[in-house]
């Protein structure tokens, strides 16, 4: 069997054979650096590529040499220090001068390999190991279904697929083409028929008499024009496309009350922008429906969701009763795979809390595959978190995790939708 090794390069001089080779080598180095990376970026740059920094001795490969051990006999001119018998002590590693850029006075020193990699390298490997759990209804992403579609029309074709507007419209713009060209041939020979004054009159009839036969024969051929020529027949043509059955959707619910300050938006809005990437990098066709609540709930499009300043106080059982809503109407659970996400600082109305707990038991998770629930919580944990313990300990489509910083983001993400060993 034949084995082809791909040595062209691939911009400025990189093979991209050998950039992937090292990549999948070094990659729990690079995993660890990408996560260390998302940690200290904006919103705005969370989704370019990433400087990356391996410590020497991570890439270094093993190798045999001659130690310093041993019993040697030597001679050191000029010594004025020791004598026959005593004893040398060993130098420690690297004092001998091993070329390390960075000098240290224990003799150690390492040189840190630095490159770049690109979005879709760190996308890649960001979301390497997440994956929706549970994506189990008969509608698949993977199983792809053929669909018939119009593809224009052809001039030939069978009976049956023949279009009879687009006929009857050609046919009509020959008929009109032909005939105008027939009138101003008429009117020409017409014309020049009653520019014969100044000819005799036997020239005169003989010419006139020819006028006419021509303007007779042009008038004919006007009749004969066909209603429907073979050159207007025009028939439908159909194409088959892969269709993708792909049926799941995400709810993305954010608290935006008064009590989530900025510095809390902040966090659901990085946790969230991460969920949009994953979605959209690992499932080409799901579908993402956007909504923000404080007092009431409203379903919003992306750049109202993440950019709103809008504001209020808190009542969570609005946005579920809203997903519910969205969910029997546009939704149903017998053919889409259902995911929501929600984050919240937890603050709700004591009253209110409990109905969410009753609203999500009945209405919304007996329906769908997974529901993820991120409390942003500085401080402790209020009612709502109380009020979801109790609903993970019945349903285990349902995951819970807070966040208390910026660092926690990226492990509570990978912790609530990492791939499970099949």
């Amino acid at each position: 069997m034949s084995q082809f090794i791909d040595k062209r390069l691939n911009g400025k001089n990189k093979s991209a054979v050998n950039r992937q080779r090292f990549i999948r080598r070094f990659k729990q180095q690079i995993k660890e650096a990408v996560s260390e990376a998302i940690q200290k970026r904006s919103i705005k740059d969370i989704e370019s590529g990433e400087r990356i920094i391996i410590p020497r001795r991570d890439i270094d490969e093993p190798k045999i040499h001659h130690g310093a051990g041993g019993r040697r006999e030597f001679v050191l001119p000029g010594n004025q220090e020791f004598l026959k018998g005593d004893k040398l002590h060993r130098p420690s590693s690297g004092a001998s001068g091993s070329g390390d850029s960075e000098a240290s006075d224990t003799g150690e020193g390492s040189d840190d390999f630095s490159f770049y990699i690109t979005k879709e390298e760190f996308l890649s490997i960001f979301f390497d190991d997440l994956e929706l759990p549970d994506l189990i209804k008969t509608k698949l992403t993977e199983i792809p279904m053929m669909e018939t579609i119009q593809g224009g029309f052809s001039k030939v074709g069978t009976p049956p697929n023949l279009n009879i507007l687009r006929t009857f419209r050609n046919a009509i713009a020959r008929r009109l083409t032909f005939k105008r060209n027939y009138d101003k041939k008429i009117d020409e020979l017409e014309q020049s028929k009653n520019l014969q004054e100044t000819e005799t009159s036997s020239t005169k009839l003989k010419k006139s008499n020819l006028i006419d036969k021509q303007i007779r024969e042009l008038k004919k051929k006007k009749k004969q024009v066909p209603f429907i020529d073979s050159f207007d027949l025009r028939f439908n043509t159909h194409l088959q496309r892969p269709k993708l059955t792909t049926q799941a959707v995400m709810f993305c619910i954010m608290d935006v009350s008064g009590s989530m300050d900025e510095q809390k938006k902040e966090l659901a809005k990085r946790f969230f922008i991460l969920l949009y990437l994953f979605l959209n990098r690992n499932y080409k066709t799901i579908r993402i429906v956007f909504v923000r609540h404080h007092t009431a709930a409203k379903e919003v499009d992306e750049q109202e969701f993440f950019y709103s300043r809008e504001t209020g106080g808190t009542v969570v059982s609005s946005a579920l009763e809203l997903v519910h809503k969205i969910m029997t109407e546009r939704f149903p659970s017998a053919d889409w795979n259902i995911y929501i996400a929600q984050a919240s600082d937890g603050d709700n109305w004591n009253a209110d809390s409990p109905l969410c707990g009753e609203i999500l038991n009945d209405k919304i998770l007996p329906f769908i595959q997974y529901y993820a629930y991120v409390e942003i919580m500085p401080r402790h944990h209020q009612s709502l978190w109380k009020t979801y313990l109790t609903l993970q300990e019945h349903h285990k489509n349902f995951s819970m995790r807070s966040i208390d910083n910026i660092k926690d983001i990226y492990p509570v993400l990978h912790d609530l939708f990492r791939r499970k060993d099949k």
